[in-house]
C-alpha cells in the first residue's frame, strides 16, 4: 500500500474547490434537487460539512463512524465558513505523515489512511459535480482531480455487484462530449440533471 500516492495534496484541491462552489450557492437554492436522489443542496452540503467533521477525527486517529455525516448544527447562511473550518481542520489532521499508513476506521472499511483518504478525494470529487449540476454549473472545475476519482472508482467500485448495501447505482451510459465529470458520475451511476449534458 505504500506505493500509493500522497493524496493529501490532491484533497486539499478537492476541498478548496468544493468550498468555492458552496460560496456561490444563494439561498434560493438550497431546496433544488441533485443528481443524487437523496440529498437537496441543503442537505448535500450539510453532509459536505459532515464529512471534513468526520475525517477530522479520522486523521486524529478518531472512529469516523462515531460521526456524524451530517452538519446538522449549521443554520442555511453559515454553511460556507463551516465547510471552510471542518476542511482546515481535516487538513491539518492529516498533517503527520504517519496517518497515511495507520489503519483507520470509515463507513466502508478498515484501510489504511491513504486508502481511506483517497477514498473520501473520490467522494468530495464526486459530490462536487452533485453540487455544480443542481447550481447550473457556475464554475469551471478541475479535471485532473475527476480523472484521479475516476480512476479510484474504477478499482474501488467494479460494475459488478452493485445494488442493496452499496450506495452508487448502476454503471450509466456516457453522454457524449461529456468530459471527466461526466465520465465519473455515469460510473457512479449518475446521471445529469434534466436540461444539463455531461
Amino acid at each position: 500500500m505504500n506505493a500509493s500516492p500522497d493524496p493529501r495534496p490532491l484533497f486539499a484541491r478537492a476541498t478548496d474547490q468544493v468550498a468555492a462552489l458552496i460560496a456561490t450557492v444563494r439561498p434560493e437554492q438550497l431546496d433544488a434537487a441533485t443528481p443524487c436522489d437523496e440529498y437537496d443542496v441543503r442537505r448535500l452540503i450539510s453532509h459536505l460539512v459532515g464529512g471534513t467533521r468526520r475525517f477530522q477525527v479520522v486523521g486524529e486517529g478518531g472512529d469516523g463512524l462515531a460521526v456524524t455525516p451530517y452538519a446538522d448544527d449549521v443554520p442555511d447562511d453559515g454553511f460556507a465558513s463551516a465547510y471552510e473550518k471542518g476542511r482546515t481542520a481535516a487538513l491539518d489532521a492529516w498533517a503527520d505523515d504517519a496517518r497515511l499508513d495507520a489503519q483507520v476506521r470509515v463507513p466502508w472499511g478498515d484501510a489504511p489512511g491513504r486508502i481511506a483518504l483517497t477514498g473520501y478525494v473520490m467522494e468530495t470529487v464526486t459530490h462536487t459535480w452533485d453540487l455544480s449540476e443542481a447550481l447550473g454549473r457556475p464554475l469551471e472545475l478541475d479535471q485532473e482531480l475527476a480523472r484521479f476519482a475516476l480512476g479510484f472508482a474504477h478499482q474501488a467500485l467494479p460494475a459488478e455487484g452493485r445494488g442493496e448495501g452499496v450506495p452508487f447505482g448502476a454503471v450509466q451510459e456516457v453522454a457524449e462530449g461529456a468530459d471527466a465529470y461526466g465520465e465519473l458520475a455515469a460510473w457512479l451511476g449518475r446521471t445529469p440533471l434534466e436540461g444539463t449534458a455531461g
